[in-house]
């Protein structure tokens, strides 16, 4: 005995009229939460204290004082938002183009002040990562941007292309 297709209850199959399999989450999804919760903690240990987030802005010396207060105010609050934006999946692309700027900046910028010779404590995770030699904090940035870029491939395969 057949069910009518608008009668049959989302769980079953529409094809054989059997119980569907329970939802999967994806690697996609789990990368996805797993940097968004990163980028939500890490922007909130900043915003909790911009003006030392300033101080460590500063201590890169590429930037004038009166421009790294401004972005220690403005960044944590973009990297929150950032961050939520991957873990609910709403407006998830975008968050994905502008963390993987960020990182990618910020990885020149690290490089930078380290060819200079300048120790750079960047204070992007609070004490948790204080006691880190820089090339454990460039692996971390990488791998964040590692993860980023393949979010943003796999994303590009499922998104629809515009004709």
């Amino acid at each position: 005995m057949s069910t009518i297709r608008h009668v049959q209850s989302p769980l079953m199959n529409s094809q054989r009229g059997s119980p569907t399999k329970a939802p999967r989450f994806s690697f996609q999804f789990i990368l996805a939460v797993l940097i968004g919760a990163v980028f939500v903690y890490a922007g909130a240990l900043k915003a909790w204290d911009p003006i030392k987030f300033a101080g460590d802005i500063q201590n890169f010396h590429v930037l004038p004082w009166a421009l790294g207060i401004r972005l220690a105010f403005y960044l944590p609050w973009l990297e929150i938002l950032c961050g939520l934006a991957l873990i609910t999946g709403w407006l998830r692309w975008g968050a994905v183009s502008i963390l993987t700027a960020l990182v990618v900046i910020f990885i020149a910028v690290s490089i930078a002040a380290e060819v200079r010779g300048i120790n750079v404590d960047c204070g992007c995770f609070g004490s948790a990562t204080r006691a880190l030699p820089f090339a454990w904090h460039l692996a971390i940035d990488f791998a964040l941007l590692a993860g980023l870029l393949w979010l943003w491939i796999a994303g590009s395969r499922s998104r629809p292309r515009m004709a």
